[in-house]
């Protein structure tokens, strides 16, 4: 296969510069041709992305014409397999650990901090990027750089918001949505003496589950570590945190604890629930659907209320990019991310997500996106504001091990189902954490 490097090179650079801020076009256009000259795709290269079922039919488009785009111009075959949100961990675990299967990952969280040794250095990459557009939000440069290295690329902030029915709330009583826990319990008790319960999951969801399990954890001042890495999941705060966790539980919809990330949004949609939390696929799942067009009207979102800790503490869903070892073709894998996030690519497929991904450079935050309609508003300082699941102690493999263990999840499961007290919960979380933090 040969290579056309100059429709290459020329056109990568020519789509930076169609969306970069006045005052800075000449220099941000510079360095987007330093940037796509920065790799040359391997002869003969194809490569493979394994990457996560999409819930935006828009993301998913803009990325494959992205894709198609990347083709075009270098001739480098690219096949994207889908899994399943709950199922790309495993998958993408294995493939590092025997070395084979998919050249790249789209993945979860500080997945990468399980097999950094399985994975390509990508720190050319990642700093030519951060220089051409703004810098990376730290949150998400976090999930991402192990030391002074970069073990793969930020990609996003999937933000997570309450979602709600607005005529369902103020039949229950309220006029506004309550922005403290205690005004929040209060909220969904009168929702279900409504016949309008709310559901969040208690199940093994990557996004909702851990997501709603370390707000609870959180907004109560708890933490699974310290700063210094030592265990610290054994608290009154996070006592108080299962307390509270078990009042909202009680106004539920029944069978919450066996909910993955899809079965909120089916929950919602069915009219089952009127308040959940999840990212803005739901609103636009309605808004697609004749049938659910009175749902859609009636979506609100906010953000997730404040707890005794006294400010908005929340986990949102993060995903990376990296590159295994075993990847036949990594200047060809570079080349590919390089051209996915330059500006017209990059700018089209958060367009194309429709506020479901929030960027992980700086120099995104302007999309029209995030003004485009009211809903999104929650959505928008995503990657601003995420807080990384390993609070308070730094990102690690111990961090990762025990996010992909669920014990967050499982140690809230098994308090509000009742299968422990809370301070067995406690113990039961607080022997597997000191597993990893050893």
């Amino acid at each position: 296969m040969t290579i056309n490097r100059r429709k290459f090179l020329s056109g990568t650079a020519g789509l930076a510069a169609g969306g970069l801020l006045a005052g800075t076009l000449g220099t941000r256009h510079a360095l987007a041709q330093a940037t796509a000259s920065m790799f040359t795709p391997e002869d003969g290269a194809t490569l493979r992305l394994l990457r996560w079922v999409p819930f935006v039919t828009g993301e998913e488009e803009a990325w494959n014409a992205n894709t198609a785009a990347f083709t075009e111009a270098t001739g480098v075959e690219v096949r994207i397999d889908q899994e399943s949100w709950e199922d790309v961990r495993p998958k993408a675990a294995v493939a590092a650990n025997v070395g084979s299967g998919p050249d790249m990952v789209m993945s979860w969280f500080d997945d990468p901090f399980q097999y950094p040794d399985k994975l390509v250095d990508v720190t050319d990459l990642a700093n030519a990027l951060g220089e051409e557009h703004g810098g990376w939000y730290e949150g998400l440069e976090g999930y991402a750089r192990q030391g002074d290295k970069f073990i793969a690329i930020p990609l996003c902030a999937i933000g997570n918001a309450v979602c709600y029915r607005d005529s369902h709330m103020k039949a229950a009583g309220f006029s506004e949505f309550p922005q403290d826990t205690a005004g929040f319990l209060e909220l969904c008790k009168a929702m279900k003496a409504n016949g309008t319960p709310a559901g969040f999951p208690h199940g093994k969801a990557v996004g909702d589950g851990n997501n709603y399990a370390h707000w609870l954890l959180w907004s109560h001042g708890g933490m699974t570590v310290d700063e210094n890495g030592a265990v610290a999941i054994n608290s009154p705060e996070t006592k108080a945190a299962i307390d509270y966790a078990k009042a909202l539980y009680e106004t539920f919809i029944p069978g919450t604890e066996s909910w993955l990330d899809i079965n909120n949004n089916r929950a919602f949609l069915a009219g089952e629930v009127s308040l959940t939390a999840n990212g803005v696929s739901l609103y636009y799942a309605a808004t697609k659907d004749e049938a659910l067009k009175e749902i859609a009207e009636d979506i609100r979102t906010t953000n997730l209320p404040i707890g005794p800790v006294g400010k908005s503490v929340e986990l949102h869903q993060t995903s990376t990019l990296s590159i295994f070892n075993h990847c036949k073709y990594p200047q060809a894998a570079k080349a590919y991310l390089a051209f996915m996030y330059q500006a017209d690519r990059m700018n089209a497929w958060l367009e194309g997500a429709s506020a479901y991904c929030c960027q992980a450079l700086k120099g995104f935050e302007n999309n029209p996106v995030w003004t485009s309609n009211p809903v999104h508003a929650p959505y928008a300082k995503a990657s601003a504001s995420l807080r990384p699941n390993g609070y308070a102690g730094p990102l690690g493999p111990a961090s990762a091990g025990v996010m992909a263990d669920y014990v967050l999840v499982d140690m809230f499961a098994e308090a509000v189902t009742g299968q422990r007290t809370p301070e067995e919960a406690i113990a039961n979380a607080e022997r597997r954490i000191a597993r990893y933090y050893r």
